[in-house]
């Protein structure tokens, strides 16, 4: 059996995250671990040191192949946070998990000074919703040696569900991604270690986010990766009436759909049920 529907054989099959290579041959998970108090689905569960930790060794165990441990909320309608915070939140749960797991960690964020600090505490990638976009964000990665996830998003993060608008929303975030992707390795950031994020659910309505996941294999830019991060979302309550507690099947069938059309990079909550979808899909494309 080939492939199934949009999806494509030609995507980058692996991913250099500093010491670390990680197989993109078959889609893996990327478990969050939200250590903020007030992440819109599961804020304030993570934000003592030891709860953080043992979330992210759990995950590891139920099959997620990357932790991205997330000191900032991005939920529309978000506060910023201070540097200060961020790095006091994010910092000692990658030190502390990077000497128990040999799990890609990744951090999500934006500042450069806490892709500094969290790379030398041993994170192996950078998750960036502004795309490396911020000040010295995009010499930070350089130098980190980490794998970085470029993301799309219209607008900032209090403000980007306001009224997001586009001629062809597919277009416009490829042309995005293709222009970040063209500044990353400019600046001499290879492509082995890019990723690329459609955004979905920052800043597009939900026929918006629903053309992307329709179209997710034609935001390849060079053949790189898609990472796709659907779960537990507004879109998925929006299909199901759910709230954000109950939307793990609306979640899964949406990772499936992802997968299906090209993503090899899932960003989810719920992990072992989403990584025993992925075994199914992965059974069906390599059969």
């Amino acid at each position: 059996m080939g492939r199934l529907l949009g999806s494509t054989d030609k995507s980058q099959s692996v991913l250099h995250c500093r010491g670390r290579v990680l197989g993109l041959e078959r889609p893996v998970v990327m478990g969050v671990l939200n250590v903020t108090p007030d992440s819109f689905s599961d804020g304030g569960r993570f934000v003592r040191l030891d709860d953080a930790v043992a979330r992210g060794l759990q995950m590891v165990e139920e099959g997620a192949a990357i932790i991205d441990v997330g000191g900032e909320s991005t939920r529309p309608g978000a506060q910023p946070v201070s540097l200060d915070e961020e790095l006091h939140r994010v910092v000692p749960v990658v030190a502390r998990l990077r000497p128990r797991t040999r799990a890609v960690l990744s951090v999500d964020t934006s500042k450069p000074e806490v892709m500094h600090a969290a790379a030398a505490a041993g994170a192996d990638m950078i998750n960036d919703v502004r795309a490396l976009r911020q000040p010295g964000a995009l010499e930070a990665a350089v130098l980190s040696g980490c794998s970085v996830c470029l993301m799309h998003m219209q607008g900032e993060p209090r403000t980007m569900q306001d009224s997001p608008s586009y001629e062809d929303v597919v277009a416009e975030v490829r042309e995005f991604l293709g222009q970040r992707v063209d500044a990353c390795l400019a600046a001499g950031l290879p492509a082995e270690r890019l990723v690329l994020d459609p955004g979905i659910g920052f800043g597009k309505t939900r026929a918006q986010n629903l053309e992307l996941l329709r179209h997710l294999g034609q935001l390849s830019v060079k053949d790189l990766p898609i990472l796709a991060g659907l779960s537990r979302k507004s879109l998925v309550g929006a299909l199901t009436g759910r709230p954000a507690s109950e939307r793990v099947h609306g979640s899964v069938a949406l990772a499936v759909i992802a997968a299906l059309n090209g993503a090899r990079i899932l960003r989810v909550h719920d992990v072992t049920a989403t990584a025993d979808a992925l075994k199914v899909v992965s059974a069906l494309q390599n059969s």
